[in-house]
């Protein structure tokens, strides 16, 4: 079952074609369109009505804005009764009529029930052009003006100049879940513009409200209307016959195309709406995106985007009927349960740029489903990496890689978005090539597949509300597994105990590390003991604490014990110069540099060994080899640095150039 197929999003109810109706002549002007009221099923929406129009058969393809007669056929018919949402579907097309668009069909509907008894004349006018009938009824005395004003036609089309300002559809293929707008918005000014790896096509636009336009313009939107009927035959034939695997799409196309169809991206749309996320994948694809969001209700808000940390509207939508396909999907994938009795949902998706994490809600949580999506990163990251792209300073990524080589417990906080994941991630690279790791995930994020390829041995433990383990439980069968680090993501309740279990029985001496939520060190012990029920002595064994703020480290503070409990003393902080020492490490006074050294090791050594670390990752990241296969390379040799560092740092990563 996929994501896209239409026959996932079809239409309920026993409403009769509305051309049997003694008012609706099928043949005026040309328009044959068939229109019938219908309530969709199964999509969680309740009392919701559309007024489908089957356009098949109709010279105007069902193009309200360019059909003055297809335009009368839905107005006649928005007589009768009201719709939230107008469909029309011709040659393997649909185009949505929503939001203001929807608005105006219905108050032109309501306009002309009302008006006719008063002047005949308007109420057929309104019917063809509702921007004119709206301001000759508005410019005049009498119950035409009261009525435009009473039935929101006056108000809906105010600052149009033309229909097609007003009745915006969104389209897409009819084995498309999502609706794409292909006009940018009224008065919009281009700013930028550019390609993705898809083949679709991103302009940013500004415009009147107080948000950006993210405009994607899809391969499929460029197709002609026989090439996207022969996509719904070759859908048709998929779904007929779906064996053949990943090759099956393909087969469904060539099946049915002509020597002058583009096959190439019939058949790419055909896997990507039917095995894949369809439009969500190009969004996905832009590395420009961070993230997505569908807010409830769905069908009255736009997917919105943060574009190089801006956010940003766009012109995609997705129906309901969509939308309970996609909750469907992610309740099939996840392998968990979504519903009024659990209503939040956290799962991990595989799309054609790699991973991407979805937290769902619906009722009674929201009102009705939303989604917010959020973008792995298909590389790897390293503390190289990190110095690249001025997250953390060469000096401070030093203190970092020997503390957790050499079995630190530590916490990293931030915000939502700061980084935390990816940072951790990163640290990942930083324990000893022999050391054994243990990560417990609810929704996996770590890189545990890059590190399990690089020769590590990094076994996933993962925790939910189902048939896994409870984290708690996690951490007991870590430790039962035998010595190793134990890397706990995303501490958000009872992961906290299960972490500083881990921390308290020390790991066997290996690293214990996490992600919080905490602007700063005080935060996340606030949070830790007060919020998620943590003793302040078991807080007290946590060695370190990594703020991010935007992708930026902060705050590197130690923890250090007083009598009247513990306190936190930064070792490095972001100023106006930068992310910048404290001075604390080179006064000799910094407690987990101490608790760093080995037998027979002096302050002085672990010190050194931080200095010659940092110079070696800053190294790397001047070199471009920020890559895990790159990053360590011993064929280059940093000044002051020794050889045996070099040879230890060799076996960490396992020797050699990688």
């Amino acid at each position: 079952m996929s994501f896209d197929l239409p026959s996932l999003s079809s239409l309920g109810g026993d409403g009769a074609p509305l051309r049997s109706l003694p008012w609706l002549d099928g043949d005026a002007d040309g328009c044959r369109c068939d229109p019938s009221f219908r309530e969709p099923v199964g999509t969680g929406v309740d009392d919701r009505m559309v007024l489908a129009v089957d356009a098949a058969d109709c010279p105007g393809r069902g193009d309200l804005a360019a059909s003055p007669a297809c335009l009368a056929t839905v107005v006649e018919a928005l007589t009768e009764r009201d719709a939230d949402v107008v469909r029309t579907r011709h040659a393997g097309r649909e185009r949505t009529y929503a939001g203001r668009a929807a608005a105006c069909l219905i108050a032109a509907g309501r306009f002309r029930e009302r008006v006719e008894f008063h002047e005949t004349r308007l109420a057929e006018r309104v019917t063809r052009e509702p921007i004119t009938a709206a301001r000759e009824a508005s410019g005049r005395e009498g119950p035409p003006k009261r009525i435009a004003a009473e039935t929101g036609l006056a108000e809906t089309v105010a600052d149009a100049e033309e229909t097609g300002d007003v009745l915006r559809a969104h389209a897409g293929p009819t084995i498309a879940a999502t609706r794409v707008a292909s006009a940018p918005p009224p008065d919009a000014a281009l700013v930028d513009q550019w390609e993705v790896d898809t083949g679709a096509t991103v302009r940013l636009y500004d415009g009147v409200g107080p948000l950006r336009t993210y405009h994607l313009t899809p391969p499929s939107s460029r197709l002609d209307d026989g090439a996207v009927e022969r996509l719904a035959a070759a859908k048709d034939r998929l779904i007929d016959d779906p064996t053949g695997g990943d090759r099956a799409p393909g087969r469904a196309v060539r099946a049915v195309a002509t020597t002058d169809d583009p096959v190439s991206t019939l058949v790419d749309v055909l896997r990507r709406h039917t095995r894949g996320y369809g439009a969500f994948e190009h969004v996905f694809a832009d590395d420009r995106v961070s993230d997505a969001t569908l807010s409830a209700p769905v069908a009255e808000n736009p997917l919105r985007v943060v574009v190089d940390g801006e956010r940003c509207r766009t012109n995609v939508r997705l129906p309901p009927e969509g939308a309970a396909t996609l909750a469907s999907r992610l309740r099939r994938t996840s392998g968990r349960g979504f519903s009024r009795a659990s209503p939040t949902l956290d799962a991990t998706i595989e799309t054609e740029a790699g991973r991407v994490r979805v937290a769902a809600t619906t009722d009674p949580a929201s009102d009705g489903l939303s989604f917010t999506f959020r973008r792995g990163d298909p590389e790897a990251w390293t503390l190289a990496r990190l110095v690249d792209v001025k997250t953390i300073t060469p000096a401070a990524a030093g203190l970092l890689s020997v503390a957790v080589e050499r079995g630190v417990t530590g916490l990293v906080a931030g915000g939502r978005g700061a980084g935390k994941t990816t940072a951790l991630g990163s640290l990942l690279w930083e324990l000893p090539a022999e050391t054994r790791s243990i990560l417990i995930e609810d929704t996996p994020e770590l890189p545990v597949d890059a590190v399990t390829a690089a020769g590590r041995d990094t076994q996933r433990l993962r925790v939910g509300d189902g048939a896994e383990p409870s984290p708690s439980e996690a951490v007991r069968t870590a430790l039962r597994l035998g010595g190793g680090a134990i890397v706990v993501g995303e501490v958000r309740g009872e992961e906290a105990a299960a972490l500083y279990e881990a921390m308290r029985v020390g790991a066997a001496g290996e690293a214990v590390l996490g992600t919080i939520h905490g602007e700063d060190p005080d935060a996340v012990r606030e949070r830790v003991v007060t919020d998620l029920g943590v003793s302040p002595s078991s807080f007290a064994v946590t060695d370190l604490i990594v703020v991010l703020d935007d992708h930026r480290v902060e705050t590197i503070a130690e923890v250090v014990g007083h009598d009247d409990g513990c306190a936190f003393e930064p070792l490095f902080e972001r100023t106006g110069a930068g992310l910048v020492s404290s001075g604390r490490i080179d006064r000799g006074e910094s407690r987990i540099v101490e608790s760093l050294s080995e037998t027979g090791e002096s302050y002085a050594s672990v010190r050194d060994a931080i200095d010659r670390r940092g110079e070696r990752i800053g190294e790397a990241a001047r070199t471009g080899r920020t890559a895990p296969e790159r990053y360590v390379d011993t064929s280059v040799d940093v000044p002051g640095r020794n050889e045996e560092d070099r040879l230890a740092t060799s076996e960490r990563f396992g020797g050699g150039e990688r």
